[in-house]
């Protein structure tokens, strides 16, 4: 998942990458209201971590500005995840955001396994899954634990592969491009290799078998709905 982190303590932010890319993200962090509104207008971000204290302004100001402008202003018209991470442990404080359209909020400090467990929470409701895991066939993919069974057996995938099956899944029936799947997996630092989709593609299927992961020539990539096994 393609990740925002709006954080101005640079040692937050980079702890944040870290964690996150380990489990798979492709993440974003920015310092400022301004440089969070230019990367929200020009990459699509699966859910935001935003905190509230920025040296150009409150964090409030923005997430008033994300719900105002959705569907309009250059932002996707696709629910956006946002997630409130701050020092102010106020019940104001948390009725205040969440009532200018938070989908959760988290006093630091906070522990990185129940954030994790938030944010799973909140990318499966934004996708409308209330179910946890992803069954495909005899194929189940467990975001939490991080693991891929199929036939009952694990299989070892990279965080890479791990994050494009997982897209793949959660868009049964839908093909995405080269270019979606790039904007998804890689954050603006990853040197992107022209057929890096395509090789990641290539080792899924030789891991899970080549009947999986279907190839619209010159579209993208898709898996099938269960209907249309």
């Amino acid at each position: 998942m393609r990740i925002l982190v709006v954080e101005d303590d640079a040692g937050i932010a980079a702890g944040l990458r870290a964690n996150l890319q380990q489990r798979g993200h492709a993440v974003d962090a920015c310092g400022t209201l301004g440089a969070a509104w230019a990367a929200l207008r020009s990459e699509a971000f699966d859910l935001v971590l935003l905190d509230l204290g920025l040296p150009d302004g409150d964090g409030g100001d923005l997430l008033r500005r994300i719900r105002q402008s959705q569907a309009g202003d250059g932002l996707p018209d696709r629910l956006m995840p946002v997630l409130i991470m701050t020092a102010r442990d106020q019940v104001a404080d948390r009725i205040s955001g969440l009532d200018l359209g938070a989908d959760d909020y988290l006093v630091k400090p906070f522990d990185l396994d129940e954030l994790q467990a938030r944010m799973r929470a909140l990318l499966r409701r934004s996708a409308g899954r209330a179910q946890p895991l992803l069954v495909h066939g005899d194929l189940v993919l467990d975001p939490a634990a991080h693991s891929v069974l199929r036939a009952g057996q694990a299989v070892e995938l990279t965080p890479r592969e791990f994050a494009l099956l997982q897209l793949l899944l959660q868009s049964r029936g839908r093909v995405l491009s080269r270019q979606q799947l790039e904007s998804r997996l890689y954050n603006w630092q990853d040197a992107v290799g022209s057929n890096a989709v395509e090789v990641h593609v290539h080792h899924v299927r030789r891991k899970l078998g080549d009947g999986l992961i279907q190839t619209v020539r010159g579209v993208g990539y898709f898996i099938p709905r269960d209907d249309q096994l």
